[in-house]
């Protein structure tokens, strides 16, 4: 009987590693200084002789575009997208241990990531312009601050109105500079975020539309949630982070899928926190949604629940008739009526679904379990 002939193992292959959390963070805040650093050397470039166009109304929009950018809130959507891309199989930038290698895909998630919070920024210029919100994350919102600033140097024309333009290039300068950055990624990512900009788009104006015609249908409010609310902070920016690791469609689906029970979450957290949210924690008036009559999914349900004498402070509220000091009391009739234990259970309800959804789909476990906990986070958060 023969000697078995003794053969080296064969090498292991090479293997990519996931990225953490903090490093894309870190990156994608990185990108954004980049971003924002040429959009200076641009406007320095189209100023030319700065002293002889000096005035004295003049506004640093990109300081205030920057100390907003710096002033970011949990980093939400480059999250999701981050742990959707490790969850798809997508690795890190560099490697440090073992035979990992870089995965060149990393570059596109911190692209679109960094897009995605100037998209962000971008929307909330936006809607604190069209909401007439003063504060945002205790601070005076751009429109106000520059309001204020033209009322003080008496400035010529109506203050409010150049308050509100200046806010408004504001907003286009970051949602340009957002779209040049998704333009640089991969066809299947550029899709996605044409089709987010437009959802966006279209939730606000049904928004805007809706509440201007006193509209209070179950249905439309959850579309108007999950277009301008659920599919650009959850959805997309899931679809986004796994098609930049080169997802499949079925896997995309799948996302796309447990984003919008989790997107809806949101959104009907968002409503709770509107109409009932602590403004130290928010940042914002207490009963805020309830003053402007906004057509929520919670005011919707309060047609149909709310009786006696409190129909008359939701029909202010329909008006936009409400002021601060009726808030508790329309506030005390929603609890009487079972409007916020409904709420309180529908979030439940979907989170059970969501769960049972995110279970199936595939994903490496630790992305699976990050993202459990993020969809945990959105559906019992206090700000």
């Amino acid at each position: 009987m023969s000697a078995q002939t003794s053969r080296p193992a064969p090498a292991p292959g090479p293997r990519y590693e996931a990225p953490a959390l903090t490093d894309t963070l870190a990156a994608v805040s990185r990108r954004i200084e980049v971003a924002l650093a040429e959009i200076g050397t641009l406007l320095q470039t189209v100023a030319g002789a700065q002293d002889a166009t000096h005035t004295t109304l003049d506004v640093d929009l990109l300081g205030e575009l920057t100390t907003r950018a710096r002033n970011h809130g949990k980093r939400f959507r480059p999250t999701m997208a981050h742990w959707a891309y490790v969850g798809a199989g997508g690795g890190s930038a560099t490697s440090t241990r073992g035979l990992g290698v870089a995965d060149p895909r990393n570059a596109d998630l911190v692209t679109i990531g960094a897009a995605l919070e100037l998209l962000h920024l971008f929307a909330l210029i936006q809607d604190d312009v069209m909401d007439r919100s003063d504060t945002r994350r205790g601070q005076p919102t751009l429109h106000v601050v520059c309001r204020d600033r033209h009322l003080e140097l008496d400035g010529l024309g109506d203050a409010t109105l150049f308050g509100d333009s200046v806010a408004v290039l504001a907003g286009d300068l970051a949602l340009a500079e957002a779209g040049g950055l998704a333009a640089q990624c991969p066809g299947a990512v550029r899709a996605l975020w044409r089709l987010m900009i437009v959802e966006l788009v279209e939730g606000q104006l049904l928004d805007l539309t809706h509440a201007a015609s006193r509209s209070r249908d179950v249905e439309t409010s959850r579309v108007i949630a999950r277009l301008k609310s659920g599919r650009y902070t959850v959805t997309r920016p899931l679809q986004l982070g796994a098609a930049a690791a080169g997802a499949s469609e079925e896997l995309l689906h799948g996302l796309g899928t447990w984003g919008d029970l989790v997107g809806e979450v949101f959104a009907v957290r968002d409503d709770v926190l509107g109409a009932f949210g602590d403004p130290a924690l928010t940042g914002k008036p207490a009963g805020d949604d309830l003053v402007r009559g906004k057509p929520t999914v919670l005011l919707s349900w309060a047609e149909d629940m709310v009786t006696g004498s409190a129909r008359e402070l939701l029909t202010r509220c329909d008006r936009g008739e409400l002021d601060h000091a009726e808030v508790p009391g329309l506030q005390a009739a929603l609890v009487a009526a079972g409007v916020l234990d409904r709420a309180e259970s529908a979030i439940a309800a979907t989170m059970t679904l969501a769960s049972e959804l995110l279970a199936g789909l595939g994903l490496r476990e630790r992305a699976r379990d990050e993202l459990s906990e993020m969809a945990h986070t959105v559906a019992w958060r206090q700000s």
